[in-house]
């Protein structure tokens, strides 16, 4: 039974959690953060079937939403994580039964992006999984426009503009705002839209990839190779730099998988992955 906190407010926005617990008392907490190209999604974006997977397996879920884009920018966002995970910290454990030291963060795409950068927060997670998220948003895949996206229907700069809140957004349903996102994209303008036009030099405080150091967490990648939104190179990459400085590291590579190939849940390769995910967490939490 979850139950909705808000962790985070404002004069002008608040931003909210659903809490999942498991009757384990002292149990481990999973931080989910949702995708969405930093420009939609909600906490509820969570699917049924992993929620129902985690806390089989023994973990408290704390799936939130955080402040979106182009509204908010990434100092804001990255922000909202650093709040959730101190939230968990000092409020949470006033509400429910879970152990403090023992959180991971776990994220698909944008928030696979969300989950690495907090590894390079001064309260780090124990543990972070990333579903094919990136580590640097400075290279050409992020900053000049997708031929994916470019080979889909035209989305007019003006009709762009018009979905765009003048008001803070912590939750943008798909059908309003995937087309900010695929504007954003065909021009190459994403990261500018989501930075407020910071220059590459600046950019580089957001890439995880940058901060990879011994004290990172341990971190799981998985990622397929067939990913025509984040390239498979950025898991790739982020694997190599953290194997680098000596981080425990692994990529679990999806043959031909695209984005968000863990949505096709009966796939008995995507069933093998979280299987992986699950005792790459337990090993990491007894």
């Amino acid at each position: 039974m979850k139950t909705t906190i808000i962790y985070k407010k404002e004069d002008n926005y608040e931003i909210k959690g659903d809490f999942y617990p498991v009757a384990q008392k002292l149990s481990p907490v999973i931080v989910y953060i949702h995708g969405g190209g930093l420009f939609w999604g909600s906490r509820e974006d969570m699917k049924a079937e992993q929620i129902e997977l985690y806390l089989h397996a023994g973990f408290n879920v704390f799936s939130i939403d955080y402040r979106l884009a182009p509204e908010s920018k990434l100092p804001d966002i990255k922000a909202d994580i650093a709040d959730a995970l101190l939230w968990l910290e000092n409020e949470g454990v006033k509400e429910f039964e879970y152990d403090a030291e023992k959180i991971a963060v776990i994220g698909g795409s944008a928030g696979g992006y969300l989950a690495l950068l907090s590894g390079t927060f001064k309260k780090k997670p124990k543990a972070i999984v990333s579903f094919y998220g990136y580590g640097d948003i400075t290279g050409d895949w992020a900053m000049k426009p997708s031929p994916h996206y470019q080979n889909m229907t035209t989305v007019p700069k003006e009709l762009a503009k018009m979905l765009v809140s003048n008001e803070i957004i912590t939750v943008g349903p798909i059908q309003k705002r995937y087309a900010i996102y695929m504007y954003a994209r065909q021009n190459g303008v994403w990261i500018e839209e989501i930075s407020g036009g910071l220059n590459k030099e600046q950019l580089s405080q957001f890439c995880p990839i940058n901060f990879t150091s011994a004290d990172f967490p341990p971190t799981l990648l998985l990622h397929g190779t067939m990913d025509e939104d984040v390239p498979y190179e950025q898991s790739v990459l982020m694997s190599e730099a953290l194997t680098k400085v000596g981080v425990e590291s692994s990529l679990i590579t999806i043959p031909n998988g695209k984005h968000v190939f863990d949505e096709d849940w009966q796939n008995p390769i995507v069933q093998k992955a979280f299987d992986e995910v699950i005792t790459f967490l337990k090993g990491h939490f007894e």
